[in-house]
């Protein structure tokens, strides 16, 4: 599960190596909570336990570290 660095909070960012053959997207995860973003456009694809507010704040996040989380993303997926 490659984390995605260099972005700031109390979340794990990252993408399963597995699901290169999906749309891009990263999984976030605090303590027990989960939520799965797609990136082009972002969009919430799943949540488990995050509420609306946090929700917001980490499609923000994800916003503001855009272009970092694709290159990351697509160095993974389409240059292994």
């Amino acid at each position: 599960m490659p984390r995605i660095k260099d972005i700031p909070g109390p979340y794990h960012i990252f993408f399963v190596s597995f699901d290169c053959a999906e749309p891009a997207h990263v999984h976030v995860v605090r303590e027990r909570m989960e939520a799965k973003f797609w990136l082009e456009p972002i969009a919430l694809v799943h949540n488990y336990g995050f509420n609306r507010r946090e929700l917001n704040k980490i499609e923000q996040l994800i916003g503001e570290h855009h272009e970092h989380i694709l290159e990351t993303w697509h160095e993974h997926c389409h240059e292994g």
